[in-house]
């Protein structure tokens, strides 16, 4: 299915203070696309736009699907939703103490994804072995990557198109941070998805990357039309790889 995102001049931000300025970014059907940078410079404040959590000031995103083009700066959270784009939030922002089964549940509420509960679920488990395992355990009492694993699996359950995957590498030990941009990977191609993923583990990140942007005070500073270019660049070579020209 032909799907992109396009965002165009968006700026945006909480009261007085303005966390974006004038971004712009597109991601293609199919892609993966990385907006790295790290924290503070606007990276959840873009992906909450792309969700109708937080309303631009100025600028337009815009969701093509086929062809049929959607203005998600009018449309609520759970029209976007709808349209089959779902978000991994920074934090994971499960539901503690409800059951894994049950907090997966809850990821399938979408009209589309109803009637595909048992084939979802049942996909989220091969995909997630330990998740099966500990179907009845709470979510608020597992570890870290079990819990991150888990804010994948319920966005799954909602059967998207573009996944947003924002921070996926926080709180975690290095080696889970590898398996799980891995897993990211990994679903993608399984389900045929298109992927903005927020990141500011360059190394992690650039690994399953198409491409990307650098965003920094809210504002793009590069983009790299492929990984060689975001690794040559200099500002990502002097401040985020350690290295230098």
């Amino acid at each position: 299915m032909a799907l992109s995102l396009q965002i165009r001049d968006v700026e945006a931000g909480y009261g007085a203070v303005r966390a974006l300025h004038g971004v712009s970014i597109a991601v293609g059907s199919g892609e993966t696309v990385a907006l790295l940078g790290t924290n503070g410079n606007g990276k959840s404040t873009l992906m909450k736009c792309v969700m109708g959590m937080v309303r631009p000031t100025r600028g337009s995103v815009v969701l093509k699907i086929e062809d049929q083009t959607h203005d998600l700066t009018k449309l609520s959270t759970e029209e976007i939703v709808s349209l089959g784009v779902a978000m991994v939030p920074e934090g994971r922002r499960l539901f503690p103490k409800l059951t894994v089964e049950e907090n997966l549940l809850l990821g399938a509420f979408r009209r589309q994804a109803r009637g595909e509960i048992s084939k979802n679920r049942a996909f989220c488990y091969e995909a997630f072995p330990v998740l099966a395992e500990r179907r009845r355990q709470l979510a608020g009492s597992m570890s870290g990557g079990q819990q991150q694993m888990l804010a994948i699996a319920r966005a799954l359950m909602s059967a998207p198109k573009l996944l947003l995957v924002d921070e996926p590498s926080v709180g975690l030990a290095p080696i889970l941070v590898s398996h799980t941009i891995s897993k990211i990977q990994e679903l993608k191609q399984r389900y045929g998805l298109t992927v903005l993923m927020a990141e500011q583990n360059f190394h992690q990140a650039i690994r399953i990357a198409d491409r990307g942007y650098i965003i920094v005070h809210g504002e793009i500073v590069f983009e790299g039309r492929s990984v060689a270019e975001l690794e040559q660049n200099e500002l990502v070579r002097n401040y985020y790889l350690g290295t230098t020209a």
